[in-house]
């Protein structure tokens, strides 16, 4: 059956709905925008009436600035089916080549074990999951969390790991800026292993130029003068495959008080010794074979482990073990996240985010395979290299690699590029190593068939190879002596209970069972945009088409991709106004950073060297400063004025103090304060007057698609969260994707591909995290041109509906120039707890007792809440979140009143546990049905939250990030 999106037009230069034949039998329009946005049409009157406003273009009208404002269609057509969506992503992804990877490079077939792809992967509990910074109701996808780190420290040999980083590129990156931040060293150079992947090479090189770090790239063995570098790293094993014994590098870095990092992979440090034993500070690389596809380069969870005394400065997140207020053990994130963006101007990262449901999957491969599978993995991978090097050298090839896991480098001189082809014809992909050497990299997916393959391609005379794979002996393992793992390793209970896919299931279902995601509820959280990431959107990211292709794959084999790609930056660009997308930042700090790149590398073309100066509103997100000081800019703050806008005068003063070297201003708009400001063209105007450029944080877009468009204002470049506007989900704190649009005059300064000569790179993959991308690609297909216009100016109607309803009962901070906020809007609860010590977390917690995730804390203003419910949430739930916090605000009036004290009321022992409610004794003056089933929750629905109130400072003073030993265990049962 043919689709009007992929099948044959029998008749040329006409749709097939054109034909009389089948007038009027077109699909309903909008259908798929009905269900995406929540409110029905008859709720949306209700609504707008509740507002006094006739029609959501009157309050569009009254919320946006008219100077600001576009009315033209941004000429994306008519909204698709889902079955049109599909069909047309399906051919997508068959266009693609699907070959046997061998290329290796960092990125290697797996095997995601069934179980863990249905219940977690596919799982909307997990990946429609926000960050856990509300742990009460986290608890799953932290224990989670804290299996992956302990899985890394126990890999590595070291101390302490985070929850995850972008990918190995950008790890390297991180641990370059970690290592200067700590080391005793005074020198200003990062020397980089030869051996490390091309892709890490140039990312740390892009890294480290706007910081003033210079790159010496060679072999460590020769090349490194250990007293020039602050740090350097090796990879171990290195991208060619040779394994080398990194202790004499390492005792030279430590004699001169530098810093040892060791890229390595985690399935080798199954047999290998571990970074930590060898003496390394830093272990960083990718935990991707750990069952998650290569997905042509993402998204994938990097590691990062460090020594204990360099906690307190590693970046990312990292999950503690603490306890609650009745003294039961509880996960947190810990040291205030380890996400240094929160320095602002002073940070030297701006990790705001992890690769949470990737971090999951691979902790999870783990507890599947447990510590004994993972070895068994990695003989077999190792044993089918060593057959393969040696009956290649029994063929007459020069195999160059002595030392090895998995990978081998063959030296096939003029003949190199007539194999690579015959291994493509033989269904194969090897890799084009240069200067006629070729690599092959055996996996988990691997076999003797892929040997024999590969033989073959080698050498053309079928009965020789037949001859050499009868009589070849079995080969000995090519490890170094004095390297293999001795000691045993991940033996917490954890890796050892779930040996059956009963109790594999059960655990991910306990765990699931614990946390608050959008698949319960609505998580009204401003700033982050949690709306619906529907099924059909997220159903093409498992095809072998998307997920199974390498990211250096030769381009001919993802012309699939191509063609998606080409129509999300049209789409994006149509959107913005702007004229080019790079697809590679892998995250919205990631986009900051490329744009602010792009701008920079502009300046310097044009002989403006001396414009550094970024100018930053007060309100802004911590990454945006961050961000700047990276990208080597110096941060000027601007003022805010008492109504939350950019003060327009210090604005002007600002500006005609740094002229001369001003390199560009960062904008989020609407604003952090959810208002779209009236001086946005002004203040654009300014910037460019003065010969700057202009930065639109993209993280608001969602109040702006169908209505503005950043280019067109005077936006220079954006960054476009497709995890918050474009619908890519959350999973618990990551993936996402931050590409940026940029008008023409920047587009030749974009990232490039990582592995070309004098690469702009900014992550390891020329996309980025690509395989999530069909997700954003069905979203803008399936809404088309009205349907998005519409779920803007719904989510403008949802959050501007909650201000009516909560309003009296709690003050909007800030509203805009007719009295209306954007897409989300901020309550003041500062004379709360004047009048009555209420906190901001008091109402945060027992908003779980009603069942909600509570709203952003105290950003961007400390001591209130930031609500934006989406276009998303319908009229009954938003209903039910008003009356949930009016419930509160009557708790807090009963304090207020003197009925009962702040210490003894709901408010500050909540949220409510059944172990609680339950228990014996009962020493609170409410009473329990007060406690666990406030208004509006009901015994059938009720949510219980896993752990009471969880205590912050004991967590970060008996600091515990990683799971207990088994001797801790009273037996090996399944982990509750």
């Amino acid at each position: 059956m043919y689709s009007h999106a992929s099948g044959p037009n029998p008749v040329a230069g006409q749709g097939l709905d054109a034909l009389p034949a089948f007038a009027g039998l077109k699909a309903a329009p909008g259908a798929f925008a009905a269900r995406h946005i929540g409110p029905t049409p008859h709720d949306q009157d209700t609504m707008l009436r509740a507002l006094g406003v006739a029609s959501l273009d009157a309050l569009t009208d009254q919320t946006l600035p008219a100077a600001i404002r576009t009315t033209a269609p941004m000429g994306l057509g008519d909204g698709w089916s889902e079955t049109a969506v599909l069909d047309h992503l399906r051919a997508l992804a068959d266009q693609n080549t699907v070959l046997t990877s061998l290329i290796g490079q960092g990125y290697y077939g797996t095997i995601l074990p069934a179980v863990i792809q249905r219940n977690i992967l596919e799982n909307p509990a997990w990946y429609t999951a926000y960050t856990p910074y509300q742990p009460e109701i986290s608890q799953g996808r932290l224990e989670a969390l804290l299996n992956f780190q302990t899985m890394v420290t126990e890999l590595t040999g070291l101390d302490i790991a985070n929850a995850s980083l972008l990918d190995e590129a950008t790890a390297a990156a991180e641990a370059m800026a970690l290592a200067r931040r700590v080391a005793t060293s005074r020198a200003t150079a990062f020397f980089v292993d030869a051996q490390c992947h091309p892709q890490t090479i140039a990312v740390l090189k892009t890294r480290a130029e706007p910081m003033g770090f210079g790159i010496i790239v060679g072999n460590p063995a020769t090349d490194l003068t250990a007293a020039d570098v602050f740090g350097a790293i090796v990879q171990y094993p290195g991208t060619s495959g040779q394994i080398t014994d990194p202790r004499p590098v390492i005792e030279a870095l430590h004699a001169a008080g530098a810093i040892a990092v060791v890229a390595a992979d985690p399935l080798a440090l199954t047999v290998l010794a571990a970074p930590g034993t060898l003496g390394a500070d830093i272990a960083i690389g990718s935990t991707q074979r750990f069952g998650v596809p290569m997905g042509f380069g993402g998204p994938h969870a990097a590691y990062m482990a460090v020594r204990d005394a360099y906690k307190r400065s590693m970046p990312g997140r990292l999950v503690g073990v603490s306890v609650d207020s009745e003294g039961r053990p509880a996960y947190r994130l810990a040291l205030q996240t380890r996400e240094q963006h929160i320095r602002r101007e002073k940070a030297t990262s701006n990790i705001c985010t992890a690769q949470v449901l990737l971090a999951v999957i691979a902790g999870m491969y783990a507890v599947y395979h447990g510590p004994d599978g993972l070895v068994a993995i990695a003989r077999r991978v190792h044993g089918l290299a060593a057959t393969l090097a040696a009956g290649l050298r029994a063929l007459g090839c020069v195999v160059e690699t002595e030392h090895f896991f998995d990978t081998i480098t063959v030296q096939a001189g003029d003949n190199a590029p007539a194999l690579l082809e015959r291994a493509r014809a033989a269904g194969m992909n090897l890799r084009d190593s240069g200067a006629g050497r070729v690599g092959i990299s055996l996996d988990e997916t691997s076999s003797a068939r892929t040997v024999l393959a590969v033989w073959s391609v080698f050498c053309t005379d079928s009965t020789r190879v037949a001859q050499v794979a009868q009589t070849l002996p079995a080969s000995p393992a090519a490890l170094p002596a004095g390297l293999d793992r001795a000691a045993p390793f991940m033996q917490q209970a954890v890796f050892r209970s779930c040996r059956s896919e009963t109790d594999m299931l059960r655990y991910l279902r306990r765990l699931s069972d614990k946390d608050l995601a959008l698949d319960r509820t609505m998580i009204p959280l401003g700033s982050c945009t949690m709306k619906l990431n529907a099924t059909v959107e997220m159903l093409p990211i498992t095809w072998p088409g998307f997920c199974d292709l390498h990211p250096f794959a030769p381009a001919d084999q993802a012309r699939g991709y191509q063609a998606l790609l080409a129509d999300l930056e049209r789409w994006l660009c149509a959107i913005s106004g702007y004229d080019a997308v790079s697809f590679q930042p892998n995250s919205g700090a990631q986009g900051e950073y490329a744009g602010l790149l792009a701008i920079r590398a502009y300046h310097r073309a044009r002989g403006d060297e001396g414009r550094t100066v970024c100018l930053i509103p007060a309100s802004a997100h911590g990454t945006n400063p961050a961000s700047a000081q990276m990208a080597g800019m110096q941060v000027v703050v601007v003022r805010c004025d008492t109504h939350g806008n950019i003060d327009l005068e210090d604005m002007r003063a600002k500006v005609a103090a740094h002229a001369a070297t001003l390199a560009a201003v960062m904008i989020t708009y609407p604003s952090t304060h959810g208002v779209f400001e009236e001086n946005m063209r002004t203040i654009c105007d300014l910037v460019h007057d003065a010969g700057g450029q202009v930065y639109v944080d993209g993280a608001n877009m969602n109040a702006q698609v169908g209505l503005a468009r950043p280019a067109d204002y005077g936006g220079d470049v954006s960054h476009f969260n497709l995890h918050k506007t474009f619908c890519i989900p959350h999973g618990g704190g990551g993936p996402g994707m931050g590409p940026i649009g940029v008008r023409a005059h920047l587009a030749p300064y974009l990232p490039t591909n990582p592995t070309s000569p004098q690469a702009l790179a900014v992550s390891a993959a020329p996309f980025g995290s690509a395989s999530i991308l069909p997700i954003s690609w069905a979203y803008i297909r399936l809404m088309g041109d009205d349907g998005l216009k519409r779920a803007t100016q719904v989510a403008i109607l949802n959050a501007n509906y909650i201000v009516s309803r909560l309003s009296e009962a709690y003050p909007v901070l800030y509203r805009g120039a007719q009295g209306r906020v954007a897409h989300e809007c901020i309550l003041d609860l500062r004379p709360i707890k004047d009048s009555t010590g209420v906190s901001v977390d008091d109402i945060a917690k027992r908003l779980v007792d009603f069942g909600f995730h509570a709203p952003t804390v105290s950003f961007p203003v400390a001591g209130t809440v930031m609500i934006e419910p989406t276009e998303s949430e319908g009229l009954a739930e938003l209903d039910r979140f008003c009356n949930a916090m009016l419930a509160i605000r009557a708790e807090v009036s009963a304090i207020e009143q003197g009925e009962t004290a702040v210490e003894h009321s709901a408010l500050r022992h909540a949220p409510h546990t059944a172990a609680t409610v339950t228990a014996d004794v009962w020493p609170h003056p409410y009473t329990r049905q007060q406690g666990a089933f406030p208004p509006g929750v009901h015994p059938a629905t009720k949510y219980w939250p896993p752990v009471s109130r969880i205590d912050n400072v004991y967590g970060d003073r008996n600091l515990v990030c990683s799971c207990p030993p088994l001797s801790e265990w009273e037996d090996t049962a399944t982990p509750a």
